[in-house]
Formats: structure tokens, sequence, C-alpha cells
């Protein structure tokens, strides 16, 4: 009976939805029904759909029904860390999206909506830690994304029409099959290469060649004496940690 009981999940009620609606720092009302051990979407919560954010994060969730689209007013859904396989068409309906959150599935690309495409106000979309084996170039549409997680997947290219997205700052796609160097930019190579090299001795060389060789080999010891300055690493402060379980504090999930 106890397992039973388990895999059918909480149950929420309408007064409990009540009581989980919370003030976000902007003002907003915000539905949070995190780690609730939820295992089907609670129809209750369709009487609310005047909040402005919507948590389901962290339950157990593998269906979203079409009647998300009465949300119409969300901007902030966070569906990261359930079980889901797919998403529904009708997620395309809301316009006011601004962050979408849907890490730790199991979502695959065929699943995925082409209705994505429609969330034309959409900033920040996290779809690390899935499935993917490709990304629909039709993401190319989103041209107000900003933030766009990747990573973990199993990916072998990204799109260009996503990666040349007019305002996009941040791109994690770390931890994916990609090939070592098929489709990936080589960097400028300011290294000058010959195809024979020949060494001789400084007593055969003329005086004019010999001042040239250590003109050469002084520029050389001045290069050593620079130390470079390591190379700055990219920050994802908005995107999920990689390979962690999802952040409790869900304050570092906003766009600040």
């Amino acid at each position: 009976k106890g397992k039973a009981k388990a895999q059918k999940g909480k149950k929420i009620t309408l007064k409990i939805a009540k009581n989980s609606i919370r003030i976000s720092f902007d003002g907003g009302r915000r539905l949070d029904l995190s780690k609730m051990g939820i295992t089907t979407f609670p129809n209750c919560i369709l009487k609310l759909d005047d909040v402005d954010e919507l948590d389901l994060s962290r339950n157990m969730l593998k269906k979203i029904p079409s009647s998300i689209q009465k949300f119409q007013k969300l901007r902030w859904l966070d569906l990261h860390s359930n079980q889901l396989e797919e998403l529904p068409a009708a997620i395309g309906t809301l316009q006011n999206l601004f962050y979408l959150n849907i890490c730790n599935n199991k979502l695959t690309t065929k699943n995925l909506p082409e209705e994505l495409n429609l969330l034309k106000n959409l900033h920040i979309l996290n779809l690390g830690l899935n499935c993917l084996d490709s990304i629909p170039t039709s993401l190319g549409a989103l041209k107000e994304l900003k933030e766009i997680g990747l990573f973990d997947n199993a990916l072998t290219s990204i799109p260009n029409s996503v990666k040349k997205l007019p305002n996009l700052k941040k791109l994690n796609a770390k931890r994916n099959p990609f090939p070592d160097s098929t489709n990936q930019e080589e960097p400028d190579d300011t290294v000058k290469r010959v195809k024979t090299l020949y060494l001789v001795q400084e007593k055969d060389l003329c005086s004019s060649c010999l001042k040239i060789c250590q003109d050469e080999k002084d520029k050389l010891n001045k290069l050593k004496d620079v130390t470079p300055n390591p190379p700055k690493k990219p920050s994802f402060s908005l995107l999920l940690t990689p390979n962690s379980p999802a952040k409790d504090n869900q304050e570092e999930w906003r766009l600040k």
C-alpha cells in the first residue's frame, strides 16, 4: 500500500495551491509547487491562471497538458528536474513568457514542439540535461533570446541560426559529443609555418644574416619574459550548474 501511495504522488488541492502563492521580488504573483512529489499536473491550479510565475520544478511530472495555455499572463515557467518526455504545442501560446527552464528532464529532439519558436519574448531558455541529439534551426526565430543552456545532451552541432542570434550573450553547451574539429570554429593562427627548416652554425653565417638571427632571438627572449593573463572563464549565472541537483534557492535563477 505504501508503495502504491508513493507512486500516486501528492494530491494538490486548490487550498494548498492558494497557500503556495508568493510575491516575487518584482511584485509578481508566483505559484510555487516545487519539491512536492507531484506526479500529475494538478488541474485545480487552472483556477489560478492569473499568476505571473509558475514553479513546478523538482517533481515527478511526465506530462504537461495543453491547458497550460490558460496561463496567458505567465512570464516565468520552471519545469526543471521532472520526468517530462514531451511538451505540448500549446506552450507556444504563452506569448509573455520571458523565462523557460525545462532542464533535467527526458526530452528528445523529436518531442520538442515546433511552437517553441513562437515565444518571441523569451530571454532565457534552459534545455540542458536532456536527451537532445540536435537543436531545431527554427529556434533561430527567438530574436530576444539572451541565454540558452544546451549542456549535457547528445548534440554534435549547433545550428548557426541559434549561435548567431542577435542578442545572445551566454550559450552553455558543455559535455556534448561535438567532433574535435568538424564544424568547430578554429582560432586564428598567428604563427607562420615553414615546410623545411635548415640548421647552420653561427660561424657559417654572413654578418648581416647573423645580425638578423640575433635580433629575432632577442625578440623571443622578450616574449618569454611576458606572462600572459589567464583566459577569463565564461559565467552562466542564470543557467543551472551542470551535473548538480537543482538549486534550492530559486532566486538564483532570476534575471537580476
